[in-house]
């Protein structure tokens, strides 16, 4: 049983790695790394922080950071309610944090995410409105992301090992041209523990007119920490 997990795990590892690389052939493929740490007060109740460090060629050209901190609300099994806010910093192409910056941001942002299940597939649905003070005057933005996650392989302590998802997100504003962003991105996580996950992906990102960030082709990492 185990060697055919493991088996079924490289081939989805495969699958999920193998095509990014490939298009990534002959671009600039990025690094995008993320430190989640979330904290369950109680049924209901979470807090959470998280920092991202991205580069524009594989970690070279830092280019842009970003720390933020929030509360989540546990509705019902299937929806949430968060609301955060950050500190988002964007740097010129060319360097490690060349300045001047591109973008500097402040941001608070009310979340709402709905979970439904599909068999063994799970649906997730996130919807979120941003009030951004930049260093180019306040803008509103609006996401919506779509995403499917399969989870498998069963630890015997309540929870899935593996865990492979595919995600797009779109971004509006409703300032002319009106859309702004789209991220596409898949990603294979491994649960090493009730508390710590590790997440690797390939994530794609075109920007339309944007001057705070380009669109690039980006390697995941990331670990995500979940203490009770």
């Amino acid at each position: 049983m185990q060697l055919k997990l493991y088996k079924k795990v490289l081939a989805i590892i495969s699958c999920v790695m193998l095509p990014g690389l490939a298009i990534s052939q002959g671009l600039d493929l990025g690094s995008w790394n993320i430190l989640n740490m979330k904290y369950r007060i109680n049924s209901k109740w979470s807090v959470f922080g998280e920092a991202q460090l991205r580069s524009l060629k594989f970690y070279q050209q830092f280019h842009y950071y970003e720390y933020k901190a929030g509360v989540i609300y546990q509705i019902n099994n299937a929806i949430n309610f968060a609301l955060a806010a950050g500190d988002y910093d964007t740097y010129r192409e060319g360097g490690n944090f060349r300045t001047p910056k591109n973008n500097d941001e402040f941001r608070i942002w009310p979340q709402v995410s709905i979970t439904q299940p599909l068999g063994v597939i799970k649906l997730e649905h996130r919807y979120r409105a941003e009030f951004r003070f930049t260093s180019n005057g306040f803008r509103n933005r609006f996401r919506y992301r779509l995403g499917l996650v399969y989870p498998f392989g069963d630890s015997g302590k309540g929870f899935k090992l593996w865990q492979v998802g595919i995600n797009n997100e779109v971004f509006l504003t409703n300032r002319e041209p009106y859309f702004e962003r789209n991220r596409s991105a898949i990603s294979i996580s491994y649960r090493a523990s009730k508390h710590t996950q590790l997440m690797i992906g390939y994530l794609h990102q075109f920007d339309y007119n944007l001057n705070d960030e380009t669109g690039r082709d980006f390697l995941q990492l990331g670990y995500y920490l979940e203490l009770d």
